[in-house]
């Protein structure tokens, strides 16, 4: 019985420090830095810790002026990925063309460019069917489907 209760213990320990929200002041210094220099004078909403494709990573949700821009950094202060909320107007024709096809007569909810280091911009929309499933599709420029 003293098991199955440090068991639980130790599984809600778990998941609170999941569920904890970071500040800037508890990354490491070089995350920090790198989060300084990319929020651009944005207020940052919060601060999640995550790990894609095997990488420890930070998720960083601003906001400026209105618009949502999203930035993830290594623990080592690397900028992995910016994602910057536009309008499907601002966007490449061909890019354009392929979400509106994709969405066809379900309903646009949000449209980002999502950007690299040193790869060209791609972009990502978030739709629901006309059967209310929630989608995601994610172009390149050219208007070509791709994954991340």
């Amino acid at each position: 019985m003293k098991q199955i209760a440090t068991v639980i213990l130790a599984a809600a320990a778990l998941a609170f420090a999941a569920d904890k929200k970071l500040e800037l002041k508890d990354l490491p210094a070089a995350a920090q830095k790198t989060v300084n220099e990319n929020a651009k004078g944005a207020e940052i909403k919060s601060i999640g810790k995550e790990t894609e494709d095997g990488v420890a990573q930070y998720e960083v949700e601003t906001m400026l002026n209105g618009k949502h821009r999203d930035f993830n950094v290594d623990t080592r202060g690397k900028l992995l990925v910016v994602e910057e909320e536009t309008t499907i107007d601002a966007i490449p024709a061909a890019a354009k063309a392929t979400i509106l096809k994709k969405v066809g007569t379900g309903k646009l909810r949000a449209v980002e460019t999502f950007t690299k280091p040193g790869e060209a911009t791609m972009y990502e929309a978030a739709y629901t069917t006309k059967a209310g499933k929630k989608l995601e599709v994610l172009v390149k420029a050219d208007g070509t489907e791709t994954k991340e």
